[in-house]
């Protein structure tokens, strides 16, 4: 959305659209930005991970969600809100607190279990005291680890995640969800 607006403002400005649709598709996220990295495990295959970790509120959340349930599993022909994926592997999100939200801050933790992305999403693991409104608040067939920190995932995430896995890290940086992508990436190591 960012893109289109983007270039509607090139447009109304009476420049070239064409030439800044080429120039913004060398654009890509940056690490904790939106970030897709692809994880390759020493016993093959691979895990995507979509590294959203630098920063957190309910509507960049509520977007992050989205992106994660409508990125399709390797091997399925679509990725849609309905859940019923074909593919191999899973859909997991790491969601760690969002800071700042006032005295909201409880009901908006708790109400993102009423997003509709969450019908698409296997498992949610919730990092950190505001997150556990939203681990009660999930049906249990959705409902990963509770967590007080980001540091205790990473020991967790051998046994958590596999081969085919799409994973969601996103938080605000507060909560330091990028140790739990730098542990990802160590998994491709051969750390376990």
């Amino acid at each position: 959305m960012n893109a289109l607006g983007a270039l509607a403002a090139v447009a109304a400005a009476g420049a070239d659209p064409l030439r800044a649709a080429q120039v913004l598709s060398l654009w890509s996220p940056v690490k904790g930005r939106g970030a897709r990295v692809e994880v390759a495990l020493p016993e093959g295959g691979k895990l995507l991970v979509l590294d959203d970790s630098y920063n957190a509120n309910p509507t960049s959340m509520a977007a992050a969600l989205e992106v994660l349930a409508a990125t399709p599993l390797p091997g399925s022909q679509t990725g849609s809100l309905s859940g019923t994926q074909t593919g191999s592997g899973r859909k997991i999100a790491y969601l760690g607190d969002m800071a700042e939200l006032g005295p909201q801050e409880v009901a908006l933790h708790a109400g993102l279990a009423d997003l509709a992305a969450v019908n698409a999403i296997d498992e949610i693991h919730c990092i950190g005291p505001l997150m556990a409104h939203l681990h009660s608040a999930l049906p249990k067939a959705k409902r990963g680890k509770a967590y007080a920190t980001a540091a205790q995932v990473v020991p967790d995430l051998a046994s958590q995640l596999a081969c085919g896995d799409i994973v969601l890290a996103k938080g605000s940086l507060s909560v330091g969800l990028a140790k739990v992508v730098d542990g990802i990436r160590e998994l491709g190591h051969g750390k376990r």
